[in-house]
């Protein structure tokens, strides 16, 4: 089956066109810097490859571009995009409504449209993509896969929070998480990896790019996970603050004389690595900061590092034990700097790397252990692959319906 697989993050869009019968890519590529300026790199089976700056203000534009590159005579692969079969849309936030993969229906988008409180930043993305493609493809079936779904296997007290119960009740208010996608497939890979049965594997993954979580992943389930409610919890981000005491929410808002959505607007998209670098949300930029001698930039790229540190050692406690570190994702795979400052120092968990591989490892294809032999905790740089996972939920789901 012809599966397009649609992946929309806060400030990027991925695109694979994939043939489920052989799991080959016959065409991929990403959107870059959305909402900055603009690039999309694009990418043939036969390696051919093309790349081009081109504004891309919001996410609609984005998907748009995607489709015209496609089906373009000379870079492309499709006569017309009637040889699509089915398209698979990565969803960050299924809120209380979806629990699972599910076929798109005028009832689900209203469900979706419910889910923007849990997402601000990707629900609007993500529907734009949905409806741009169902524009296109109004008779091709497509299929939603959450990011949540992955997580729905934490323990009442992993995700629940200590608040009054009746707010959960009512509200659904508790630990959700985030790029599930990611982490399921990952740590699927790193368990192969360890040559032992799944069930006494114990592994974290770190999925870093301009969104972050980490996870904590026993015998091949998620145990916990760093974001929460919503995608703005957990570790600093590009735009978004992370974790933060609640009691800074309201004091901010009565200094500043902020609305509720004004405040949700500062911390989703005022904060993190812009926030405190002063200077961009990407990290290309905030290490090029870094090497320039900007002392703000490399205070955003130290929070960061430390950050992920410290939840590193709670997961550990957490699962009794540890026997690999995943480091996926954009900044995950592609910002050796960053792993070096967060593996540093790791001596008491036995987490050693080796410094002169790992600064050679970024745009690397393959799976990479970064670990030094002596490591007593396997370190793995594991380039994500949530299309291959939505692609094949998206098959299963068409041949069912």
């Amino acid at each position: 089956m012809y599966v397009l697989v649609v992946n929309a993050g806060s400030s990027s869009l991925k695109y694979q066109l994939m043939d489920t019968a052989t799991s080959k890519v016959l065409a991929k590529g990403i959107c870059e810097r959305i909402g900055i300026d603009g690039l999309i790199e694009h990418k043939k089976e036969d390696g051919s490859k093309t790349s081009r700056e081109i504004p891309m203000p919001n996410h609609s534009v984005a998907m748009k571009i995607v489709v015209d590159t496609l089906t373009d005579p000379e870079i492309g692969c499709l006569k017309d995009m009637s040889q699509i079969e089915a398209v698979g849309h990565r969803v960050v936030h299924g809120g209380p409504y979806f629990f699972e993969s599910c076929l798109i229906t005028p009832e689900v988008l209203e469900k979706l449209e419910l889910c923007r409180d849990f997402a601000p930043l990707h629900t609007g993305p993500h529907l734009m993509g949905i409806r741009g493609c169902t524009e296109v493809m109004p008779n091709v079936p497509q299929v939603l896969v959450f990011d949540t779904a992955f997580h729905q296997t934490m323990p009442d007290y992993a995700y629940m929070y200590p608040i009054p119960y009746e707010m959960y009740e009512k509200y659904h208010i508790r630990r959700y998480g985030a790029h599930g996608t990611s982490h399921r497939f990952v740590s699927i890979e790193m368990a192969k990896l360890l040559n032992k049965p799944v069930e006494q594997t114990k592994i974290i993954t770190c999925h870093i790019g301009n969104g972050s979580s980490i996870s904590a992943v026993q015998g091949g389930k998620c145990i916990d996970t760093s974001m929460g409610f919503t995608p703005l919890d957990g570790v600093e981000m590009g735009t978004r603050c992370g974790s933060i005491d609640p009691a800074i929410v309201t004091y901010i808002m009565k200094k500043e004389g902020f609305t509720p959505d004004e405040m949700s607007n500062f911390m989703n998209k005022k904060c993190g690595f812009l926030g405190v670098s002063g200077v961009s949300s990407d990290s290309r930029d905030i290490e090029e900061g870094i090497k320039n001698g900007n002392k703000r930039c490399l205070l955003a790229a130290s929070i960061l590092a430390y950050q992920i540190k410290k939840y590193i050692g709670a997961y550990a406690a957490a699962m009794n034990g540890l026997d690999a570190v995943v480091f996926t994702a954009g900044m995950g795979e592609n910002n050796p700097e960053l792993r070096e400052r967060v593996c540093r120092d790791m001596d008491l968990f036995g987490i050693k790397i080796d410094c002169e591989l790992n600064a050679k490892t970024w745009r690397q294809p393959n799976i990479v252990e970064i670990s030094t032999p002596d490591s007593k905790v396997k370190v793995f740089v594991i380039p994500t692959n949530e299309e291959l996972m939505i692609a094949k939920d998206t098959e299963n789901l068409v041949k069912k319906s």
